[in-house]
């Protein structure tokens, strides 16, 4: 067909066309004639608005669809309506309260006592005998807390009071200021090497080129991890628009980096062992993705995720990866040395690009110590903020403090100089042996979720509230961690708690015993809320719920 006879074959149809369309627009002016000028500009307005809230309505929900699944859209969506009918929202409000005072109950009568002014007259050094007193009214935690204390013993003598003295040695200095107190930062300098030596940094498969810096703890660790390499991803392959894999067992502390650092957080689920469906994470993979995550070991439940395989995804999509070492830094590189089987975890891992490593939990140090690695400096790099222009001076800093304390640093490096290898190879095997009695320990009636690698040992029921039995544990002086989906409680195991595993398994018996016996009591505790909580579709309520009632306790 040659183009003049197409034509010829269309004018008919556009023409049609034409005298249709014309007609509607007489139409359409006819119809608003009958208005003012000004009221049809307000309706077009108005209509304009209302398409473009329901559009970002409908992209709302298609995002929500496409990170938490068409269940959860759901029912995030049919909240969000009911919560819009008159005196909905206010109902909730009312609940969530509810909810709020019950948690405040026990702090809301010792927060009158609260001095809130200072005092005309200073008390001298008879503050230390207030601050004993004080001291004296805190919970008995020696050998009932889960994790909290990772040291052993009193904390007058052995290994607490070598770390007390380390500190108090250097209470006054700062690592901000090298020039005057060049040993903190020798002292830092050396925590790091240490450390990443423990990781593989000494091994040729790790590039040579392992380095870090000290934080105040795993969160601080993981963020810098994040800030990192979000804006090493950014200068390197142009992302604006991060986003981050981490499992729904992952640390609470990557919802944080999310939210500071602006970067879009997906979850991959776990398999029916715990940890992380590495196919679930590859199908999350975009260009957008600048990192993901795995854990070694998870909090929760102790068990290690699939690393290598991890690695071999990151490096493959030219991604960065993270492995949260927070927990198992100082035990994993020790059990492995006593024949533990341990699956890889470390740099010489291909694809690993950064690391978290806790010093304060079985490296023994004082608390607000960790430490962040990197594989190499050009990752780092991204870690440092320079200022040039400001009137103060050139001001460079590593993390998120300005001042940090050396007295901290101090104390990790006293720790790790003290025990050295063999000091740590000996409290690893203490732990690991006490964990592994208490799995094998656990009454029928309790299971084990998934397969510990070391000392974290979870535990739930098919029988009965396991949040009532924690309450009753917490009744006997027992301070256990609560966890849910699943519902469980798990123990971490410390050196507090050589040689009272056999007390605590047979609290746990007794306790577990009394809530079978009495299934209908135990409602004023914790177990109605946390059991609530677990089940409530609307994570935003509970959210808001937590907010509330962190802003009436700080």
């Amino acid at each position: 067909m040659t183009r003049e006879e197409f034509e010829e074959m269309m004018t008919p149809t556009f023409l049609i066309f034409g005298e249709k369309l014309e007609e509607a627009r007489r139409i359409a002016n006819d119809s608003l004639s009958r208005f003012e000028p000004v009221y049809v500009v307000i309706a077009s307005i108005s209509c304009w608005i209302m398409l473009s809230l329901a559009w970002r309505l409908v992209c709302s929900f298609y995002d929500l669809l496409a990170e938490q699944g068409l269940k959860t859209a759901l029912v995030k969506l049919t909240l969000t309506c009911i919560k819009l009918i008159p005196g909905a929202n206010d109902y909730i409000k009312k609940e969530q309260n509810k909810v709020i005072d019950k948690l405040q109950a026990s702090m809301k009568t010792e927060r009158e006592c609260w001095r809130s002014e200072l005092p005309s007259a200073g008390l001298g050094t008879q503050v230390i005998e207030q601050l004993k007193a004080e001291k004296s009214r805190d919970k008995k935690w020696q050998g009932k807390c889960s994790g909290a204390v990772y040291i052993g013993g009193s904390e007058t003598e052995g290994h607490f009071s070598l770390v007390n003295e380390a500190y108090c040695l250097f209470a006054h200095t700062n690592p901000l200021h090298p020039d005057v107190f060049p040993s903190v930062s020798r002292f830092e300098a050396e925590v790091v090497a240490m450390t990443s030596a423990l990781f593989g940094s000494k091994h040729s498969a790790s590039g040579g080129q392992v380095c870090g810096n000290m934080t105040s703890g795993g969160t601080e660790s993981i963020l810098m991890a994040v800030k990192s390499s979000r804006d090493y991803m950014q200068a390197r392959r142009g992302v604006t628009q991060p986003e981050i894999i981490i499992p729904v067992s992952a640390h609470s502390a990557y919802d944080k980096a999310a939210q500071y650092f602006k970067i879009k957080l997906r979850r991959a689920p776990v398999k029916e062992d715990l940890r992380v469906d590495v196919q679930a994470v590859k199908k999350l993979i975009n260009k957008n993705t600048i990192i993901i995550v795995g854990s070694a070991p998870g909090f929760p439940h102790g068990v290690i995720d699939p690393i290598e395989e991890l690695g071999a995804l990151a490096l493959g999509r030219g991604i960065c990866f993270h492995v949260d070492l927070c927990l198992g830094g100082f035990v994993l590189p020790f059990a492995k040395k006593l024949g533990y089987p341990i699956p890889a975890f470390d740099f010489t891992v291909p694809g690993v690009t950064s690391m978290s490593v806790d010093v304060h939990k079985y490296g023994l140090g004082p608390k607000g110590t960790s430490v962040v690695l990197y594989r190499d400096h050009e990752i780092r790099k991204h870690q440092f903020v320079a200022v040039t222009d400001w009137s103060g001076g050139l001001y460079i800093s590593p993390s998120m403090a300005g001042s940090r304390s050396g007295a901290l640093i101090a104390g990790a490096w006293a720790s790790m100089m003290a025990l050295g290898e063999k000091g740590y190879l000996d409290s690893v095997r203490k732990v690991m042996d006490t964990s592994q009695r208490i799995q094998k320990g656990l009454i029928p009636g309790l299971y084990v979720l998934g397969k510990p690698d070391m000392t974290v040992v979870a535990f739930g029921s098919n029988d009965l509230d396991i949040y009532k039995v924690n309450d009753v544990m917490a009744s006997r002086g027992w301070s256990l961690n609560a966890l849910h989906r699943p519902a469980s409680i798990h123990i971490c195991v410390t050196l507090q708690h050589v040689d009272v595993e056999d007390m605590f398994l047979k609290d746990l018996e007794e306790s577990v015993n009394i809530v079978k016996e009495n299934p209908g009591k135990f409602e004023d505790g914790m177990a109605p809320i946390y059991g609530a909580a677990a089940k409530m579709p609307d994570r935003g309520t509970v959210g808001d719920i937590l907010v509330a009632y962190m802003d009436t306790t700080c």
